[in-house]
């Protein structure tokens, strides 16, 4: 490979198909502390956002971060019980990681989820040794859609963001990888092509995508 390339994965609905049992644990610590909620309203404005900009958006006002800290917590306990039973990679993925590892493609996980998520994922799923570097929400100040997690994963990795591809299904983590100005492709598990025809190419999953993808996709050699 002459040009050094990076794909950088989103996580919750990209490398896990689980954005379902997400829905159900946010829905169940809403009913339980009444604040309205539907699945409409969570895919159009919350897919994809941290736990402190999630909770502002819930309490209309800016939440005490150990607070939010907390609360999230306390969503992410039920999400966790009803997922592990069903964890495992997207379809695909296990393969494009292997086939981009041996070309020499740097990867990265770039997530809005909490560190216990993302090891909670990546070590249930069997998936993290793959990866040479992983940027959670704790380690930068603007959550997504801000582009600041694909950005620091980019640095982490040593690639130009040029050079970047990012995997994305939620509306605010396909606006993170455009601002950082980055080549994105939609994964549809959580909305259509059609929606995300912002993107550079959508897909439902890793079964059609290879090395050769991200190469046209980065105009490379």
């Amino acid at each position: 490979m002459s040009t050094q390339i990076a794909f950088i994965f989103d996580m919750d609905g990209v490398l896990v198909d689980n954005l379902e049992f997400h829905v159900t644990a946010w829905l169940e610590f809403c009913a339980d502390k009444n604040i309205p909620l539907n699945r409409e309203e969570f895919f159009q404005n919350l897919n994809g956002k941290n736990a402190q900009d999630t909770m502002n958006y819930f309490f209309k006002r800016e939440v005490e971060p150990e607070l939010a800290h907390a609360l999230n917590e306390e969503k992410e306990v039920i999400y966790r019980s009803i997922y592990l039973p069903h964890i495992k990679p997207a379809n695909g993925l296990v393969e494009l990681l292997e086939s981009l590892k041996a070309k020499g493609v740097k990867l990265a996980v770039g997530t809005s989820a909490p560190p216990a998520n993302v090891d909670f994922t990546l070590d249930n799923a069997g998936i993290r040794h793959y990866f040479d570097e992983i940027v959670d929400a704790s380690m930068v100040k603007n959550g997504k859609p801000a582009p600041d997690i694909y950005l620091k994963a980019a640095e982490k990795l040593g690639v130009p963001i040029e050079h970047c591809v990012v995997a994305e299904d939620a509306m605010q983590g396909i606006q993170a990888g455009l601002s950082a100005g980055m080549k994105v492709i939609g994964i549809t598990t959580s909305h259509t092509a059609e929606e995300l025809a912002h993107t550079h190419l959508q897909v439902p999953d890793f079964t059609t995508i290879n090395y050769d993808t991200l190469v046209e996709l980065l105009g490379v050699e």
